[in-house]
């Protein structure tokens, strides 16, 4: 895998947390073993299709390419214009498409997919209002193959807040299975996972 050389990944993300502090919704990127745990939901047999929400520097692309296979496919969106040319330059493999998650039906049509395996969610949900939840949400419901899976994460501090509390609500309204997992201490701040299984279907 090659990476930049031009720029290292924290810099180019702290520049996005200094131009863009209400869209990025974290002061580092996310720690190797969150991503590690992210990525767990990703098929490392076969040529599975993986999209991943809020690809940022690529902390959890890192983890998604070691589990994917060669014949497999990663999308990555990216709302953030430097963020996303970091990312292509940093992963030459992935493709990366600069749009906002809210539109990833028209991301996975233009590359003419209706499927796909797995869909990793580095998104700040906290930062993203619950009718854009919802619809980003649905979006993936739609588009994830019955033995798919999709995981997101969560701070551990916010988790008593009304929107913690609301987010969890959303997920469990749009899959069977909302499974979280054991907190991950070894990031900053501590987090969790949800591992979500079955949309419920319209």
């Amino acid at each position: 895998m090659r990476v930049s050389s031009s720029r290292g990944a924290l810099p180019v993300f702290l520049s996005a947390v200094v131009r863009r502090p209400k869209v990025i919704g974290a002061l580092i990127p996310s720690s190797p073993a969150l991503a590690r745990r992210l990525a767990a939901v990703v098929p490392s047999t076969e040529s599975p299709v993986v999209v991943e929400l809020g690809a940022g520097t690529g902390a959890v692309s890192t983890a998604i390419a070691r589990r994917m296979p060669e014949s497999g496919r990663h999308v990555a969106v990216e709302l953030d214009g430097e963020l996303a040319a970091h990312l292509q330059e940093a992963f030459p493999r992935i493709d990366v498409a600069h749009a906002n998650a809210i539109h990833l039906d028209t991301v996975l049509a233009e590359r003419g997919l209706d499927s796909v395996d797995a869909v990793v969610g580095g998104l700040p949900w906290s930062l993203i209002g619950p009718p854009q939840q919802q619809r980003i949400l649905d979006h993936v419901a739609k588009v994830l193959a019955p033995n798919g899976a999709f995981t997101t994460f969560a701070y551990l501090h916010a988790l008593p807040l009304g929107g913690a509390r609301s987010f969890r609500e959303l997920l469990e309204a749009t899959f069977d299975e909302v499974l979280p997992t054991r907190v991950v201490w070894r990031n900053f701040p501590p987090a969790l996972t949800y591992v979500c299984r079955r949309p419920h279907r319209s």
